[in-house]
């Protein structure tokens, strides 16, 4: 079997930005993990060193979150966005850049603090209504990289947004 050759309608695809979810988003987690594992700490004396074996539910509950938030990455491409999630069992999902409708980008005051923020997009996908990406580094530049691929993908495959079911009901 061979590949399909490109056609000049459809240029080579190159990575404009790849990234991982901060592990910031998790601090109350993480403290509430902390506090778990003082209270198996402090109960040892009580408990004559039983409560010691406590310290493998938060130390566990710990883990699981770091992994999964690491182990979901997100590329964003001049023509897809590409969600790569799951510890186990992998799943790819791939948004066309020319099916975002809306991107919106927050800071909360402490993310902002760190450096970080949302970035949440409504797209015409059928199977992904809304994407968040949460607590990514250099978010308004990854916004500003996401606004210009859609565009040119936008423009490259000729494609407008119409939006049929106004709020006064009237068509033009």
């Amino acid at each position: 079997m061979s590949t399909p050759a490109a056609s000049p309608n459809s240029p080579t695809e190159t990575t404009l930005w790849k990234g991982h979810t901060s592990q910031w988003v998790h601090f109350w987690y993480y403290f509430f993990c902390i506090l778990l594992a003082g209270a198996a700490i402090g109960g040892i004396p009580f408990t004559l060193g039983m409560s010691a074996i406590g310290l493998i539910v938060p130390l566990v509950m710990w883990i699981i979150r770091w992994w999964i938030t690491k182990c979901t990455a997100y590329e964003l491409t001049t023509q897809r966005l590409k969600i790569s999630s799951g510890i186990l069992n992998r799943k790819l999902d791939e948004l066309e850049l020319f099916r975002v409708k809306d991107y919106a980008m927050d800071q909360p005051l402490f993310l902002r603090l760190l450096g970080l923020g949302n970035l949440t997009m409504v797209t015409s996908d059928a199977s992904t209504p809304t994407i968040a990406i949460k607590a990514i580094a250099q978010v308004e530049a990854v916004r500003e990289m996401l606004r210009t691929a859609v565009q040119v993908e936008r423009d490259r495959k000729r494609v407008r947004e119409l939006d049929v079911d106004g709020s006064d009901g009237d068509l033009i």
